[in-house]
């Protein structure tokens, strides 16, 4: 304190920095300006900094008063989980089942204060109503998801058993519908599928990474799937590199051994190609067959992958798109896995249902899209969680940070000197050669590589192939590496603009690095000045759900960030804002068990 220094200076020394100036400081590398008083955001502190001066000394530096702006830093699942067992922190809505939604205040020794509504006295400024709930009680509450602010009522008023009431009758009318629409599927019967314990054992104990609780678990449920008489329908959900694939390989296996084919189909010519080398590798060696079906293969190969399905030689095919073609005939398919399902739509799922109603259907996904999450989490559809990190994978820096030439050499720098490697993402191809210059303006000496989706796919797998063989430091890259990428040497990210992201994709892409036992770091950078609504959500999102396994979390938030009204339907989607999203599916879970029971 007492330190000369000339306001001025000061704050070009601060822009200089990269720090951008904003009306009210809310987000690293931010500052504001009120007269003498300076409110800053350090990239590498967690909380605002206020610096008064008087003249062209420094009178004070101090921490700022809370804001009620959210910032991003980056918090640890225990801000969020408070002794293990309630995801809210000071400020979130929730939803007491027995008095409605209220606002979650803090957390004290031995209960939660939840706060409600103030009575309405006029030209009288009167406390709000307050609700304490022992933490013995804290199953009777919820985090509140919706799609705009919800209307807060005072306690002891009949306004929320009554919405209850009228929530609980809309629900069975529509669990009803569903139930009818997935009956026939239902009717279908299908030989079980017959355990094979000493091969089943042996691919077990090839696997080189030791299984986690969950991945067994998720195992267990898929083979009990598999043993019942009627068409499996599971989701298996978890973060990237949690281990989904082993759990699609397997249930592979087993359908081969019982004598059917299965299909398994990716997104991305490149995540074919990545499925085709792990299951070949994996089964090649108990006689299995398996064959990429991508646009890399010449017409006479194409040509051999129909023939050998048609007539049961094949076991499993792992493509794109491509295995949808009609020219494609089955002779037994048993199988079919969806990986990465969000990518796929409603169109392409039901395309083997109808030419095979007793198939069993495995869908893969990191972050589930809203309408499988909808049928998922109101008990239609069965699901598997891999929550637990393989053992040594570290959990991922996320920082979202004005984009700063500094901050992105330094992160450059950083993960060179551990001969690693980086992600660096344009959201647009346009701006890859920009980008590019920019780059090389840094000096790090990377050695860069480019990758795109107008590339050819002989190109896309080149490129792919010598960034694994490092080759190249890094890969500018449009969202094209979202999917499946598994390199254990790349683990750092920078995504130049992350407002043009949506949130699942860019969880995903943060799934790309710290596949190995380096810890990683993201860099969410954003360009403009104020950010919008809408995209601060996402981005703070993003931050708050950095832990390992929070894929179901961001899957969640991201179906109330998008709205719910074109996967509920348009009245559907207003009860769920009238209850919250988290009570509106146990009341759903609670109506189809209750029709299934009467059934």
């Amino acid at each position: 304190m007492g330190e000369k220094l000339q306001l001025s200076e000061f704050l070009r020394k601060i822009a200089e920095l990269g720090y951008s100036k904003v009306w009210e400081t809310g987000n690293r590398g931010e500052f504001s300006q009120r007269g003498g008083v300076i409110h800053i955001f350090p990239i590498n502190y967690d909380e605002i900094l206020t610096i008064e001066f008087e003249g062209n000394y420094i009178l004070e530096i101090a921490a700022a008063a809370p804001s009620s702006k959210p910032n991003f830093k980056s918090p640890k699942k225990s801000d969020f989980f408070p002794g293990g067992a309630a995801p809210f922190r000071p400020g979130d809505y929730v939803v007491h089942i027995d008095h409605g939604i209220g606002i979650f205040r803090c957390g004290r020794d031995d209960d939660y204060m939840i706060e409600y509504a103030a009575p309405k006295i006029a030209g009288k400024v009167v406390e709000p109503d307050t609700l304490f709930v022992p933490k013995v009680q804290i199953k009777r509450l919820s985090p509140y998801l919706g799609f705009k602010k919800p209307e807060i009522h005072r306690l002891g008023t009949p306004i929320w058993s009554i919405t209850k009431r009228k929530a609980k009758e809309d629900i069975m009318a529509f669990a009803k519908e569903l139930l009818k629409s997935l009956a026939a599927r239902k009717t279908v019967s299908r030989i079980p599928y017959k355990p094979h314990k000493e091969p089943e054992e042996e691919i077990i104990s090839n696997f080189p990474h030791e299984y986690t609780a969950d991945q067994v678990r998720a195992i267990e449920e898929v083979f009990a799937d598999m043993e019942k008489p009627e068409p499996m329908e599971r989701i298996v959900t978890g973060d990237v590199g949690f281990g989904k694939t082993e759990v699609a390989l397997l249930a592979a296996f087993r359908t081969v051994l019982n004598g059917k084919q299965v299909a398994v189909l990716s997104p991305t010519t490149i995540l074919a190609d990545q499925h085709f080398e792990v299951f070949n590798e994996r089964l090649a060696g108990f006689g299995v067959e398996v064959a990429r079906l991508t646009r890399l293969e010449t017409i006479e190969k194409i040509k051999d992958i129909a023939k050998k399905l048609e007539s049961g030689v094949l076991d499993i095919v792992i493509g794109t798109h491509k295995i949808l073609g009609k020219n494609f005939v089955y002779k037994n398919l048993g199988l079919l896995i969806i990986d990465e399902e969000q990518k796929f739509g409603v169109r392409h799922k039901e395309h083997f249902k109808k030419l095979f109603p007793q198939l069993d259907v495995l869908t893969l996904s990191a972050t589930p899209i809203p309408r499988t999450l909808n049928m998922a989490l109101s008990g239609i559809r069965p699901i598997s969680t891999i929550e637990t990190a393989p053992t040594g994978k570290s959990e991922i820096k996320t920082y979202v940070l004005p984009k700063n030439k500094k901050i992105m050499k330094e992160a450059i720098l950083a993960e060179l000197e551990r001969n690693g490697q980086i992600y660096f993402l344009a959201n647009r191809i346009h701006k890859i050669p920009q980008l590019l210059e920019e780059i090389k303006t840094l000096k790090t000496g990377a050695r860069i590589a480019v990758l795109h989706g107008r590339m050819s796919e002989k190109q896309l797998i080149g490129t792919m192939h010598d960034f694994r063989t490092h080759k190249f430091d890094m890969l500018l890259s449009t969202t094209i590496i979202e999917n499946g990428l598994d390199l254990s040497n790349v683990n750092t990210l920078i995504v130049e603009d992350a407002t043009k992201l949506g949130l699942s994709q860019a969880h995903q892409l943060r799934g790309r690095i710290g596949r190995g036992e380096r810890e990683g770091f993201a860099y969410f950078l954003y360009t403009t000045q104020r950010l919008k609504e809408r995209a601060a959500e996402r981005l703070e999102a993003l931050e708050r759900y950095s832990w390992l396994g929070a894929g179901l979390e961001i899957a969640k938030r991201d179906l109330e960030l998008r709205g719910a009204g074109n996967i509920l339907g348009k009245a559907q989607s207003g009860i769920a804002y009238r209850v919250g999203l988290n009570l509106y599916f146990e009341l759903l879970e609670e109506a189809i068990a209750e029709l299934k029971g009467s059934a």
